[in-house]
């Protein structure tokens, strides 16, 4: 179970690497938007994607 665990955080490492290697001036333009949202804001958009991301490995997994 480790070894899936690790896999897993290794793939977000890649995929968080991709918009910063391939267009660094894009990826700042988002951070500064990002920074300029609200609290409520985040914490809606990072509930979404957990529950997005949990129902989808839960299909997956099935």
């Amino acid at each position: 179970m480790i070894i899936e665990i690790l896999s897993a955080l290794c793939l977000v490492l890649v995929i968080e690497g991709i918009l910063p290697f391939l267009s660094p001036d894009r990826y700042r333009r988002m951070l500064s938007e990002v920074s300029a949202m609200s609290d409520s804001t985040l914490r809606g958009f990072g509930a979404a994607a957990m529950i997005g991301g949990a129902l989808l490995l839960y299909f997956l997994r099935g």
